[in-house]
């Protein structure tokens, strides 16, 4: 009869401890999937900017039209990415990150635009949005770890595997959209 109690008794602790696991591996996916809908607000908090700041240099600069166009498609693609696509619209948003940028080295050769306030305003806002992507990235990125090792560490593999929880994707951009653009002035 102790035995008997002794094997119930675990099986109760085993099932307890299942139950734990699948409670924690929930959780951490709610973590990662709250964590990349802060990264998508800020993403289209930053697409909603772009056709102001396009705006307001193209009515300085007609004749940098080839990189205000690369701006503009470029935030069309983004805006097109599916929100699941975290890896493409990684590559995209790099890719429009270098795309500003650069849109931004064009400005230096128009002092009339650099002292506009409006420009000025976009600018301040354009820099928060991307500080915010930054805090944004590392919370979705640190709640995707905190998962992935969930997925992959024994026991919490079992249950995973048991109830199909996956690795998340990280969210991160090469390294070329991560370059400082370069800023010359002819001598």
């Amino acid at each position: 009869m102790s035995a008997s109690l002794i094997v119930v008794a675990i099986i109760i602790v085993l099932v307890a401890y299942g139950i734990a696991l699948y409670n924690r591996l929930v959780r951490t996916r709610q973590m990662a999937a709250e964590g990349w809908s802060g990264v998508d607000v800020q993403l289209k908090r930053r697409s909603d900017l772009v056709p102001n700041l396009v705006e307001t240099v193209q009515g300085y600069a007609n004749h940098e039209r080839a990189t205000l166009q690369a701006v503009t498609e470029l935030r069309n693609q983004a805006r097109a990415m599916p929100a699941e696509d975290i890896a493409g619209r990684a590559q995209v948003e790099g890719l429009l990150s270098g795309a500003i940028g650069r849109l931004l080295a064009v400005v230096e050769n128009y002092p009339d635009l650099k002292a506009s306030p409006i420009f000025l305003q976009l600018q301040a806002s354009l820099a928060d949005v991307e500080n915010e992507i930054q805090m944004a990235r590392r919370y979705y990125n640190g709640a995707t770890r905190e998962l992935n090792v969930m997925v992959e560490s024994f026991p919490s593999n079992l249950v995973a595997g048991m109830f199909g929880f996956a690795r998340g994707t990280f969210f991160e951009t090469d390294d070329a959209s991560r370059a400082v653009p370069r800023v010359s002035f002819p001598s």
